[in-house]
């Protein structure tokens, strides 16, 4: 069972820089496509951390690596970076599927549109968590990141912008390690359809707020 996520802090840029941190008890199947612990295998946390929309490191694993070990995390996990205040993460529940998600639209691109040559604004980040409370086979995890995906889009379009999603948004789902498999994780299967409706309803929300990026709710 994954937990609800813990805020905490860092010490970046000589300010107090927001953290989430999901545990679990015991090891969980995971598929993600985050910087750290990216691919399918077995995870025991994810970490979720707000950086400056001036962030340009080029060796993201590493750093969220520093900051699971800061943090005494064991074992392996996943690890996501954004540049909103995670704090505003946003949580819902559909028949036992549980999805969080902290949404950033400041750069919302439709996926194949050429890309321009600048950026006019600063990225934002969609960071999607979901937990499944039954085991999915390898084939319905990516299944389920494909549904969480077009849940994502939808909310996105919902919320009157021509777009899919951002450039740097990722997604993560994990379930148990026993029991039955689930063969399926599409958006009318057994598990497929609450998590998507859960991810639907957390970025429609999410994204239903002004959210300011965290560089710009400080001050020096």
């Amino acid at each position: 069972m994954l937990s609800e996520p813990t805020l905490t802090s860092r010490a970046e840029y000589g300010r107090a820089a927001p953290l989430l941190v999901w545990r679990s008890e015991g090891p969980l199947r995971a598929i993600s496509s985050g910087p750290l612990g990216g691919g399918i295998g077995v995870r025991r946390w994810v970490l979720n951390a707000t950086v400056s929309m001036s962030y340009d490191r080029d060796d993201p694993a590493a750093h969220l690596a520093a900051l699971a070990a800061d943090l005494a995390l064991d074992g392996p996990g996943v690890g996501l970076l954004t540049g909103v205040d995670v704090a505003e993460v946003v949580a819902r529940t559909d028949t036992g599927v549980r999805a969080w998600a902290t949404v950033g639209l400041g750069t919302p691109v439709p996926a194949a549109a050429p890309a321009p040559a600048v950026l006019a604004q600063p990225v934002g980040t969609v960071n999607i968590v979901v937990y499944v409370p039954a085991r999915l086979a390898d084939a319905a995890l990516v299944n389920a990141v494909a549904t969480a995906t077009e849940a994502k889009t939808q909310a996105i379009m919902e919320l009157g912008l021509a777009a899919t999603g951002t450039p740097t948004d990722a997604v993560t789902v994990l379930c148990p390690v026993d029991g039955s498999e689930a063969a399926y994780g599409g958006p009318r299967s057994t598990w497929g359809a609450p998590l998507a409706r859960a991810v639907h309803a957390a970025v429609l929300a999410g994204g239903d707020r002004p959210v300011v990026p965290w560089s710009d709710q400080v001050t020096s």
